[in-house]
């Protein structure tokens, strides 16, 4: 039955509790296995705890064949320039 926005819907089960439809029952009666979960907390990735002085990184400044592009901002090799304009240089990915 199709109740209109205006009208108050009325109540068809009494217990409070929905039922799933036929159709569902498989879906509502499904059950988690624990002893996965756990078995899945408790794999170590790879790199996932590494220590403090293999996080330090090295930065170099720009090198002299070397510049960075105006629109993505990746430093590139002299090779992958494009286009300078009023001195914003642009790598060939950007302009092609």
């Amino acid at each position: 039955m199709t109740t209109g926005h205006h009208r108050p819907r009325t109540a068809r089960h009494t217990s409070g509790l929905a039922t799933a439809p036929q159709g569902h029952a498989s879906r509502a009666n499904a059950v988690i296995d624990l002893a996965e979960t756990e078995l899945a907390e408790s794999y170590e990735l790879p790199g996932g705890d590494l220590p403090p002085d293999e996080l330090a990184l090295e930065i170099l400044a720009e090198q002299l064949d070397e510049f960075t592009c105006g629109s993505c901002f990746l430093v590139r090799h002299r090779s992958q320039l494009a286009k300078e304009k009023n001195g914003v240089k642009y790598c060939k990915d950007c302009e092609g």
